[in-house]
């Protein structure tokens, strides 16, 4: 097993803690990592989009001029694509972009970007994450006291709202549970701090 080191909130080592090889210890395996980012992002997706067809848009209830005799290619109806004003051909409509990616492939994936962070040394394991205030101060101290001047995100154990509106104002921290983390935040933020409660569940359910 891997051994790191437990952190306080000033950034002295107060322990260490074993983490397992199983979850944070294997080979990264990039293809099922990208599936899913690209899955995570695609169920963001609103699916809003709409264009309307020519039987959508308003007018062209009148044929142009008349069928025959003008030497001009005939038309039924100035609402046709080739117009100004008119529909649009095969546009997009409403639909969702959501699909589902295998159970074993989401573990995979997730076991692969736990690996990536401590492959590049850039998991950080807090004894306790707790704040007397709310203020955003007490985050931006946090993170120079453990020598985090990158993105972070902060996993933590459970609700704490002192911490997570202290890091409401940065844009580049993040606060997440154990139970809403995904590959998609572990990869864009390029630090992964956890305090040992979190540690220890992410252990309990990734096993």
């Amino acid at each position: 097993m891997a051994k790191i080191d437990i952190l306080n909130l000033s950034g002295a080592v107060v322990g260490s803690m074993d983490l397992s090889d199983a979850i944070f210890g294997i080979e990264p395996n990039a293809a099922a990592m990208r599936t899913v980012v690209l899955n995570i992002l695609a169920n963001r997706r609103q699916g809003t989009h709409s264009t309307k067809t020519r039987s959508e848009v308003r007018g062209g209830g009148k044929r142009p001029y008349r069928q025959k005799g003008t030497g001009r290619a005939r038309h039924g109806s100035t609402r046709s694509a080739q117009y100004v004003g008119g529909g649009i051909i095969f546009g997009p409509k409403p639909r969702s972009y959501s699909y589902t990616v295998p159970k074993k492939i989401r573990r995979l994936a997730m076991k692969s970007a736990f690996s990536t962070k401590l492959a590049d040394s850039k998991i950080y394991v807090i004894d306790a994450l707790d704040f007397d205030t709310m203020k955003t101060k007490n985050m931006v101290d946090f993170m120079k006291a453990i020598k985090v001047e990158d993105s972070a995100l902060v996993v933590l154990g459970g609700k704490n709202e002192n911490v997570e509106k202290a890091s409401r104002n940065l844009p580049t921290v993040k606060t997440a549970f154990v139970n809403t983390i995904n590959v998609f935040d572990i990869l864009k933020y390029d630090s992964f701090i956890m305090t040992k409660e979190a540690a220890e569940k992410i252990m309990e359910v990734y096993v």
